[in-house]
């Protein structure tokens, strides 16, 4: 998932240091992937910002403290690691407690312990190059909260609630979205998901059929 936008990720700053590896403006710059995920799991180095990365950010409020830099740190690496081109579960699912939940709100579902996993693969195999751009971050105390897109390309498949599979259509989707992460002691303890599924799906080509709903009353 891009931490700021498509062209911030791949033509601007850095956003991100995970166990050594630079989210670096240009992905070349970055060390290998097996180096990344070898040094995420083993928690020897936290994620840190620089104050060149921090300027890049859509940040409301550029006067934070330390605490609040390295909480902000490990949200921007969950979105990273969440990225299609290089997904990484177990960075996602350990930057939480061992009780932290994953609320998409929306949906009205809960993800926990190793249910926390299925949720990168799952948004991959609708959008194979899902990314968030992020456009207003506020970050308060153990509190961060995000305005952001979901964006991506339909080319995967959504089962369908009353049966079957919607196929792929190429279709370019951006989501209104607002994340609000809670951590604790380095951890993420909550991350609520509000996501705007109908502006998702009609952007998939996947409409609600008001005809039918008016007609039954």
């Amino acid at each position: 998932m891009k931490l700021i936008s498509r062209k911030s990720i791949t033509a601007a700053a850095a956003v991100a240091v995970v166990g050594g590896l630079s989210i670096a403006a240009v992905p070349s710059q970055a060390a290998s992937p097996a180096h990344d995920k070898a040094s995420a799991q083993s928690g020897t180095a936290a994620p840190t910002l620089t104050a060149r990365q921090l300027a890049e950010l859509p940040l409301t409020d550029r006067h934070l403290t330390k605490h609040e830099k390295a909480n902000l740190a490990i949200v921007l690496r969950d979105y990273y690691v969440a990225e299609g081109s290089h997904i990484d579960v177990p960075t996602f699912v350990n930057s939480f407690t061992k009780d932290g939940v994953f609320n998409d709100m929306v949906a009205g579902q809960a993800y926990r312990g190793k249910a926390l996993g299925s949720v990168l693969p799952y948004m991959k195999s609708l959008f194979s190059n899902v990314h968030r751009d992020l456009k207003r971050i506020t970050v308060n105390g153990d509190t961060v909260s995000i305005e952001l897109s979901i964006q991506g390309t339909f080319d995967g498949q959504l089962q369908a609630p009353t049966g079957g599979v919607v196929k792929g259509n190429g279709h370019k989707v951006d989501a209104p979205t607002a994340d609000f992460w809670y951590l604790k002691n380095g951890k993420v303890t909550t991350f609520n998901c509000f996501v705007g599924y109908s502006k998702m799906y009609s952007d998939m080509g996947v409409n609600f059929d008001w005809a039918s709903a008016v007609n039954q009353h």
